[in-house]
């Protein structure tokens, strides 16, 4: 009886409530720390994520981590944050990371509209951000401009979670976003955003109208939808001429 007085008894309630509560702790710091630590990763590779897509819908690709951190400082004029009466919200500056770049789709519902101002070989550029839902989750992207805030100079989408072959393909296909070269956002006969995306066979008037990707109708119809609701937003700096 002496010999086991003071001594812990491991097989006690009190020994095992203890013992879990010491070990969530430690679990729950060790958690925290490692979050913490690959945040600012997790940070850096979304923010030249974020740079890629929008070089590429100025139909620059193909770039390593360090050209596109270095092209996209020199071509990006201002990240602007505007509102649907084209007001300047808050002015970005050169390298385009300290206004619109900060926007998400959350940032777009409430009102603020980033708008890149570019500048490529020589000519002005605009890149907006476009945000909707495909079959399966959310899609979103860029479309570039030209300097007559009616032409299409290039586009990219993306998607959270597509069917591969199908409805991915408007990301993985390079040729299909390319079809947007060249297109009029408005038509002078036309209220409103006149681009969108039909079936082939349905195409009336290609200069306005994109062929949808085969066997996504449901995708592409997101897309469609898409381009109209996110550039009608624009429109008051669209006819800013």
């Amino acid at each position: 009886m002496t010999e086991n007085k003071g001594k812990l008894n491991t097989n006690s309630n009190v020994y095992t409530l203890v013992y879990s509560a010491v070990l969530v702790v430690i679990v729950a710091f060790l958690l925290a720390f490692v979050s913490s630590y690959l945040k600012s990763v997790q940070d850096v590779n979304v923010a030249l994520d974020k740079k890629r897509q929008i070089l590429a819908a100025l139909n620059i690709r193909d770039l390593d981590n360090a050209d596109v951190a270095r092209k996209y400082g020199e071509i990006v004029m201002s990240d602007d944050i505007i509102d649907d009466k084209n007001n300047i919200v808050e002015k970005g500056a050169q390298g385009g990371e300290q206004a619109g770049f900060k926007l998400n789709s959350a940032d777009y519902k409430a009102g603020k509209l980033a708008l890149y101002v570019c500048r490529v070989d020589g000519e002005t550029k605009y890149v907006i951000p476009v945000y909707g839902m495909g079959l399966w989750g959310p899609i979103s992207g860029y479309i570039a401009i030209d300097y007559d805030k009616n032409t299409v100079y290039g586009a990219y989408f993306t998607h959270e979670s597509e069917t591969a072959g199908l409805g991915a393909e408007i990301k993985d296909n390079v040729a299909w976003q390319e079809q947007f070269r060249g297109k009029k956002l408005t038509l002078p006969d036309r209220d409103g955003i006149a681009l969108e995306v039909v079936k082939k066979n349905e195409v009336t008037d290609p200069t306005v109208q994109c062929d949808a990707v085969t066997g996504a109708t449901l995708t592409t119809d997101g897309v469609s939808l898409m381009l109209k609701d996110c550039l009608s937003k624009y429109l008051e700096f669209l006819k800013d001429k």
